[in-house]
């Protein structure tokens, strides 16, 4: 195991030096740039240098775009992470059933569904859910993270443990238009990641039913539930697990398209702001952000994957 967590660390690094030429020549596309002055490779090894110390530069307001990252970066991260703990409360048991239940009717109708979700286009989806539970009904609140009328103090940017957090009279309202104001976001966001763990799932489940144990536990008489929690979920969950990492890094893409109908202050709003005003310093580190944070994503699950799933390092070992 230690082996294989220190070639996938590897793989990280290097591939994070890739994006770092990406990050690089976005700073080299301005012809003023210090960076546009210098040789390649010099430069390069200077831009890296001061990525190390987390040093990403001065965008054009003047302000250090490590402070601005503080303060987008968490509401992107709170949005996701809600959003994908929701994909997969809602995808597993629908894949659950989907695979126990191949062919039969309600397979078919949660397949439909599956795609459906699968095939609108995410902006499409806000628009009509802001349409209809914000401004026909007003269920829920069209943008933000929180209501101006409660003064929430930034502790860690996290808007629900900040409210928590908070004191007051006012405490349970604040945390109340905080929940509120991040159903509709998060419900767009996940549309997407749990059609996907749906789609998994199943396969993994229907490959699971036609294992001869699954055979000799009804024939001993186990109940379906016996059967699901003993026998299926538990070698069904583990091989897709690597999968997961993939399915969170694609909603850090989503979530810029989200964030910017919600009008929610996270980084994919903040660097479409970047693109409009031509910022090339605050393109490039919102570039290398959300590349690092997929690149973890992705590595974690399959750190995860491998320790609740030994079959997958040796495969991995078998392929070399």
């Amino acid at each position: 195991m230690f082996i294989y967590a220190v070639r996938r660390f590897n793989l990280f690094i290097i591939t994070l030096l890739i994006l770092t030429l990406v990050g690089y020549n976005l700073l080299r596309l301005d012809p003023i740039s210090p960076w546009a002055q210098q040789s390649f490779w010099s430069g390069w090894a200077m831009y890296v240098t001061e990525l190390t110390h987390l040093n990403f530069g001065v965008a054009k307001n003047g302000e250090p775009i490590v402070s601005q990252l503080a303060m987008v970066f968490p509401a992107t991260l709170e949005l996701c992470v809600i959003a994908f703990l929701f994909s997969l409360f809602i995808g597993i048991p629908l894949g659950t059933i989907a695979g126990m239940k191949q062919g039969k009717w309600v397979d078919t109708v949660i397949k439909f569904i599956s795609m459906s979700g699968y095939s609108a286009p995410i902006f499409w989806v806000a628009l009509m859910m802001i349409m209809v539970f914000s401004l026909q009904y007003q269920f829920f609140p069209v943008s933000g993270r929180y209501d101006l009328l409660y003064d929430v103090k930034r502790v860690t940017g996290f808007s629900l443990i900040d409210a928590f957090l908070a004191s007051g009279e006012f405490r349970n309202y604040a945390l109340q238009s905080v929940i509120e104001h991040m159903i509709l976001p998060c419900l767009v966001l996940a549309i997407s990641p749990t059609t996907q763990v749906i789609t998994l799932m199943r396969t993994s489940v229907s490959e699971v039913m036609s294992q001869n144990y699954i055979r000799a536990a009804r024939i001993k008489g186990l109940s379906n539930f016996e059967i699901v929690t003993q026998h299926v979920l538990r070698n069904a969950i583990p091989p897709i697990v690597p999968k997961f990492g993939v399915q969170l890094s694609s909603m850090l893409t989503l979530a810029i398209v989200t964030e910017s109908i919600f009008d929610w202050p996270g980084i994919g709003r903040w660097l479409l702001d970047a693109l409009s005003s031509q910022d090339y310093v605050s393109i490039q580190a919102g570039v290398i952000v959300i590349g690092a944070l997929v690149l973890t994503a992705i590595i974690l699950s399959d750190l995860i994957g491998a320790i609740v799933n030994p079959l997958v390092r040796k495969e991995w070992y078998a392929n070399k």
